[in-house]
């Protein structure tokens, strides 16, 4: 399982989970603040976090992790529709992200990463 963050201003460290499940404790403990600390570093102090509606997202204690630390976040609450224009991971970068890559050079974690 890879997490990985996106925005105008390039990619974030991805976050690779050897073991594939994730519950919200691990999401906040090891990628929240990865979030966080990329989006600083990416956008300054003015920027929105937005995420999808997967199960470790939706938990109340990851809602308030992200109602506490980041500069402005969009809580479940007020998640627009499913839509390809906000939603641009689910319907295609992960595709087109898979298709670049080099996968007789990708053949463990650390090239994966580089």
């Amino acid at each position: 399982m890879v997490w990985l963050g996106v925005c105008a201003e390039g990619l974030t460290v991805p976050v690779i989970f050897e073991d594939a499940t994730m519950d919200a404790q691990k999401y906040i403990k090891e990628v929240l603040p990865i979030a966080l600390k990329s989006g600083k570093k990416m956008l300054g102090k003015n920027w929105t976090y937005q995420q999808d509606g997967a199960t470790p997202h939706t938990h109340h204690l990851s809602q308030k992790w992200c109602a506490d630390h980041f500069p402005a976040f969009i809580p479940k609450i007020r998640w627009p529709s499913n839509s390809p224009d906000l939603c641009p991971f689910d319907y295609s970068l992960w595709n087109e992200l898979g298709q670049v890559m080099d996968w007789n050079y990708v053949t463990a974690e650390s090239t994966l990463i580089e």
